[in-house]
């Protein structure tokens, strides 16, 4: 797996939350703030005004996609002068808070224009949030440009096409379209940074061949005993000028890194899988189950069978 799948992989837990909301107009709908999810809106018949309390409005249409990877509060409303129609939506909502999104879920207003959104969020490991992930902006908007993004709009027309005609097998659908949404989402996100000349962080270092060989080799076999010269190598570069390039855009230096991965994949197999503590600890370059043990507790404050079944 590349880098980009595998943080995904890891950071999600559970299963995606949407659901496809038709207003009328007069409304506005305020989305309450949740902290450990990542949230997204995606409109797809009519238009309608993102407000958030950091930011000015933005005008959304059709086609439209906007991701708060850090579950923000925000609101969306026919017009940004009309008073709050509804209770504040938070994940306790049963009706914005099913598995797919199947019914169409009408909200308030007359019969002025109509305006129809999908809307929902992803559970993320608020413990373990990949630092990829934390230099995200708020509020990320990718407006509907004709021939900009066809792989994105593809995927708001299949979840479009689900949504608003259920069928055999939506169950199935509409969550691995989401995923594929989150990622493509993640994925203009970064070559928008890359394209605007950004030299730090993990925007430059997924574009850095270098590092970028060097994170995939971690991620491809994180129980191999690796070393700065050995991942130095991997990169193609000599141990000192990679180290330095590799703390520079990952934050961290290489071997910090590495544990860091490694802790988290360790936590992803407790909490997924019935493998045997030696099992898992073989898997993340430890040979004594006793070491690993010791590795984990200072990470997380508890061992590995009390994390597992905390879990």
């Amino acid at each position: 797996m590349d880098v980009l799948s595998d943080v995904v992989a890891v950071t999600r837990t559970g299963r995606s939350r949407s659901a496809h909301v038709r207003w009328h107009a007069p409304w506005r709908q305020e989305f309450s703030s949740v902290p450990g999810s990542a949230g997204f809106q995606v409109v797809l018949q009519g238009s309608c005004w993102l407000l958030s309390p950091e930011a000015e409005p933005v005008q959304l249409a059709a086609g439209d996609v906007v991701f708060l990877p850090h579950g923000s509060g925000h609101t969306l409303a026919d017009n940004p002068a009309t008073p709050v129609t509804a209770p504040a939506c938070g994940p306790d909502d049963h009706q914005l808070s099913g598995t797919y999104a199947s019914d169409i879920v009408d909200r308030s207003g007359d019969d002025g224009p109509v305006t129809v959104v999908l809307c929902g969020a992803y559970q993320l490991d608020s413990f373990r949030t990949h630092p990829l992930l934390l230099t995200l902006s708020d509020l990320i908007h990718l407006p509907a440009q004709a021939g900009c993004h066809p792989e994105l709009s593809a995927a708001v027309q299949l979840l479009a096409a689900e949504a608003e005609n259920p069928r055999l097998g939506t169950g199935a659908a509409v969550p691995a379209l989401l995923d594929v949404l989150l990622l493509y989402m993640l994925r203009i996100w970064f070559n928008r940074q890359s394209s605007l000349g950004n030299t730090t962080g993990w925007a430059a270092a997924l574009n850095d061949p270098p590092v970028t060989a060097a994170l995939h080799a971690i991620h491809r076999n994180p129980a191999s005993p690796w070393t700065v010269a050995k991942l130095a190598a991997e990169a193609g570069l000599s141990r000192a000028p990679f180290a330095r390039r590799f703390a520079l855009l990952i934050g961290q230096p290489p071997l910090g890194y590495l544990t860091w991965w490694r802790m988290t994949t360790a936590a992803r197999l407790l909490r997924t899988s019935k493998a045997p503590l030696r099992s898992i600890a073989a898997q993340v370059g430890y040979t004594s189950e006793f070491a690993f043990a010791n590795a984990f507790k200072r990470t997380y404050g508890s061992a590995p069978g009390k994390y597992r079944r905390s879990s």
